[in-house]
């Protein structure tokens, strides 16, 4: 969504923000005992994250870990209200996607020689200053490191450190910091704390001992990797919540709705049919209106902006009692389903925009060229009559959950959009589905696709993992997660000034934007990320040098998932790294076609987005692709054979995909 629409919602909504009231919250499924801040960074809380120092032991959970923050190591917005910690502790660890955040006064990433976004490999060299070791393997983890770009205070400088590809469910992993130095190269000092707990033992009444036992199993495990504690300044250690942990609200919430439904199909109610004249619309026979019935899983009846799941005793994710959610739904019928019937397909739309996305000019070229019905349903959560939630949660933190909780229901409306679709006795029986002599202008023989574009593919991810329906998606000019995704997005800017009012001390926002990653986990792709392709396929369109959506992130889904990279991506010299692409595997274009998930890089010759965490804007960065990739004939050839014979086909010859820039 253009920043100038987003201007003019966020002017109405700030208004109605300051009237919603924080969600109710199930008790946690047990006390956590409080623990105060680190004391290896005690002066700021939370520090370094994440941190196995905020959880505590639990042998229900998978990790036999559960985090356990309490209300006072949680940073408080300017309102001084206190962060309600349920949501954070119910889980059994922390994000795949989590960027590792560290406060290290005086420290230069280029003289260190950390490796930066354009070298990743050099994460992995053998004297790296910064280390990650997945213990559970024993194997060194890739990443990329920089200072925080957008800090105004150098003492208050974070120093970020992203995984290049997302760490796995339920392991655990260690850090150090080694070498590292000022602008001048002189090594920084040990940190006092530290220097102690890594030393010898500690007296038992000593305040740092119980600091010094906690640490003590992951220093061993860097001393096995080859990593001294001869020059280590920091080490910490983490654990990355389970794979149930994170998906499991989803599934949950899809199994019960799924069983109760059994052989039937959803309910449905058509509200509004227009049929079109080829001179109204040549590639658009027909507009359907209607609503889908679902079981609502939402605190709230009906689930209005603001609700959270329903939890029982235990948090886990019941079905309110006698709610049901009535989810709008949007379907255009290509002009050519009325001579051979379409494949059906959902759409998922844009930021915090409507199932109206679906009626846009690219969604009818794809259907008008590709014999496809798309039908869309508002993402609820992320949906335009969230906005006022959204705004609230940045000012908020206790109101966040209400995103991605909400946005789950709205993966289940969309599910059940999708059964509906595809059910024999569902929509392509009504005689809205059908010709005047009772002919079917959907062809369900063939099961579901999904094509999403810019959230609709962030959050589609999660969609299609979640989905019994869908074998193949796309996910245009798509990326995760959303922690890392923001401060690289021009759509970020107006929303960025809600966050800077609630939390102008820049340190600390970036430990907001990672707890909030930790719970939106369960509503978007980064949570789902590591077993997305184990039954399903998906073909990832990337535009290069992506004014909202960035580049770096769409490179970490790649590698997770295990797609698999058109080649030539770029023309030589265009890309500014050391090795383009690195750790994706590629496939060259005269391999093709290949049955399996993909990524195509198209070029409209945008300049080379940022190499820090900021956005591309500006007349530096020119014209903004994000919009290009769907609207290149090429690119939704690309994507139709896909979605219908599971092959990736080369459209681009011997060279570089390029589009067209658009207005």
């Amino acid at each position: 969504m253009r920043q100038r629409m987003l201007h003019g919602l966020l002017a109405a909504a700030l208004g109605a923000a300051a009237l919603l009231a924080p969600p109710a919250h199930a008790a946690p499924a047990a006390p956590s005992p409080a623990r105060g801040c680190d004391p290896l960074a005690p002066e700021e809380c939370l520090l370094p994250f994440p941190n196995d120092w905020y959880t505590r032991p639990d042998p229900r959970t998978d990790t036999s870990r559960r985090v356990a923050f309490d209300t006072a190591v949680l940073p408080r917005p300017v309102t001084g209200l206190p962060v309600d910690p349920t949501a954070w502790n119910r889980s059994d660890g922390f994000s795949p996607g989590s960027t590792l955040i560290a406060q290290v006064p005086g420290l230069d990433t280029e003289t260190t020689g950390a490796a930066p976004l354009t070298d990743i490999g050099r994460s992995l060299d053998r004297d790296a200053p910064v280390v990650l070791l997945d213990t559970t393997t024993g194997t060194r983890w890739p990443y990329w490191a920089e200072p925080d770009s957008n800090a105004t205070d150098p003492a208050r400088r974070a120093l970020l450190i992203h995984p290049a590809r997302n760490f796995l469910d339920g392991h655990h992993y260690a850090v150090a910091l080694r070498g590292l130095k000022d602008g001048a190269g002189r090594l920084l000092p040990v940190p006092g704390a530290f220097a102690s707990v890594a030393g010898k033992r500690l007296p038992a009444h000593h305040p740092l001992r119980a600091r010094q036992d906690a640490l003590a199993p992951a220093l061993r495990a860097l001393r096995g990797a080859g990593v001294s504690g001869e020059g280590l300044q920091l080490a910490w250690d983490f654990t990355v919540a389970s794979t149930r942990s994170l998906t499991g609200d989803l599934f949950t919430i899809r199994d019960d709705a799924f069983r109760r439904l059994g052989d039937r199909s959803p309910g449905f109610a058509v509200t509004g049919v227009t049929d079109f004249t080829e001179a109204q619309d040549a590639r658009i026979g027909r507009e359907v209106t209607g609503r889908i019935t679902v079981p609502g899983y939402l605190s709230l009846p009906g689930g209005p902006p603001g609700s959270v799941l329903n939890r029982d005793g235990s948090g886990v994710p019941r079905r309110l009692p006698l709610s049901t959610q009535t989810a709008g739904f949007r379907c255009e019928i290509p002009r050519s389903a009325f001579r051979t019937p379409s494949r059906p397909s959902l759409y998922g739309h844009g930021l915090l925009g409507s199932r109206n996305e679906v009626g846009a000019g690219n969604v009818k070229d794809m259907a008008a060229e590709h014999g496809f019905t798309f039908c869309a349903t508002d993402w609820i959560g992320m949906a335009k009559d969230d906005i006022p939630v959204v705004v609230a949660a940045l000012a908020d933190p206790s109101l966040f959950p209400a995103v991605p909780e909400r946005s789950e229901q709205g993966m289940l409306n969309a599910l059940f959009l999708g059964r509906a679709l595809i059910h024999p006795r569902g929509l392509s029986a009504d005689p809205a589905f059908r010709t005047a002599d009772g002919r079917p202008l959907l062809d369900v023989r063939h099961g579901l696709a999904y094509d999403g574009n810019s959230q609709g593919g962030i959050l589609g991810g999660a969609l299609v993992a979640a989905s019994p329906d869908i074998r193949r998606g796309v996910l245009g000019v798509t990326a995760m997660n959303y922690g890392l995704l923001l401060n690289r997005s021009a759509d970020f800017a107006p929303f960025q000034q809600v966050l800077d009012v609630a939390y102008p001390d820049k340190l600390r926002q970036q430990l907001v934007l990672q707890l909030f990653q930790m719970v939106w986990d369960r509503g978007e792709t980064n949570a789902y990320a590591n077993h997305l392709t184990d039954r399903h396929q998906v073909l990832m369109h990337i535009a290069y040098g992506d004014h909202q959506v960035a580049n770096a992130a769409a490179d970490v889904e790649a590698r997770t998932i295990g797609a698999r990279l058109v080649s030539p991506a770029l023309a030589p010299g265009r890309s500014p790294d050391t090795v383009p692409y690195w750790g994706i595997p590629r496939i060259d274009a005269d391999r093709l076609p290949h049955r399996g998930s993909a990524m195509t890089v198209w070029d409209s010759g945008t300049p080379t987005p940022p190499l820090t965490n900021t956005p591309p804007t500006g007349p530096a960065y020119g014209h903004d692709p994000h919009e290009d990739p769907r609207n290149s004939p090429a690119a939704r050839q690309q994507k139709a054979t896909f979605l219908t014979t599971g092959r990736v086909i080369n459209v681009c010859g011997t060279t570089p995909c390029t589009a067209t820039p658009t207005s």
